[in-house]
């Protein structure tokens, strides 16, 4: 399947969802494709490729999802130690088993969790972008994949203080002032980006701009007020693991 047919999949699924009352959103690269239709070409340009689609979900409606795949030909696949450990979540196979659909119900639970409870409805037909930007961020082992992602989220799209079309840094310094590992992930992660951005082949006022946009992020996110755990916590600093081993699961 073509990366565009796999865009257009997801589309499709998410507004079938919708006719029916069910609340489906769209997660992952294919949801950095979508919502960055000014430069989508950045992941061309990057050799970024897209190969499954994930999905977020509420738990309370799960049968219907379920029914909703089932209609559309999908096969549940059987669920695993890995699935259980990191979170609710199920996998669907594609009728022609060329990728399948991972949908995640709630939480996304990987390094860090990501509660989608009661956010899902702040866009369409992807989570919000906040929640976008922290599904990478949260890596504690990022890859260059990720980064091609959330350089191209920056690139589409300003900092602020609300949902819509900015990334709603308020939201994102207001979940961190209250974890202070997920907090030191994300930070590291920044500034990895940061300097990565000169391994690219970027123009220089694109390479600028990326740049002011993760210092604005940083900037609001240190000067949020930090709970009293967070700072008990940051006196351990990283001597003591801060984040959930992924790979050591899913192997």
């Amino acid at each position: 399947m073509g990366q565009e047919d796999l865009v257009a999949e997801a589309a499709g699924i998410v507004e079938e969802a919708n006719k029916r009352g069910i609340i489906l959103r769209v997660m992952g690269a294919v949801a950095f494709r979508m919502h960055c239709p000014r430069h989508g070409d950045m992941h061309e340009a990057l050799n970024r490729r897209l190969t499954d689609l994930d999905l977020a979900a509420y738990s309370r409606q799960r049968r219907h999802v379920e029914g909703l795949f089932e209609e559309l030909g999908y096969t549940l696949k059987p669920a695993s130690f890995a699935m259980h450990m990191l979170g609710d979540r199920e996998i669907f196979i594609h009728p022609s088993a060329r990728f399948v659909v991972d949908v995640f119900y709630d939480k996304l639970v990987m390094c860090h969790d990501i509660d989608f409870r009661g956010r899902l409805e702040k866009d369409y037909p992807t989570i919000p972008l906040a929640e976008l930007l922290l599904e990478k961020l949260q890596i504690v082992r990022l890859t260059e994949k990720d980064v091609k992602d959330v350089l191209m989220l920056l690139r589409e799209h300003g900092i602020g203080l609300e949902d819509g079309e900015t990334i709603n840094a308020g939201y994102i310094a207001g979940l961190l002032s209250e974890d202070w590992g997920f907090y030191y992930t994300v930070v590291t992660n920044m500034a990895k980006i940061r300097d990565l951005t000169a391994d690219f082949i970027l123009e220089e006022d694109v390479r600028r701009e990326l740049t002011l946009k993760l210092d604005s992020l940083l900037k609001i996110i240190e000067e949020k007020p930090k709970s009293a755990g967070w700072k008990l916590r940051a006196k351990i600093g990283p001597k003591k693991k801060w984040y959930r081993d992924v790979e050591s699961i899913e192997h």
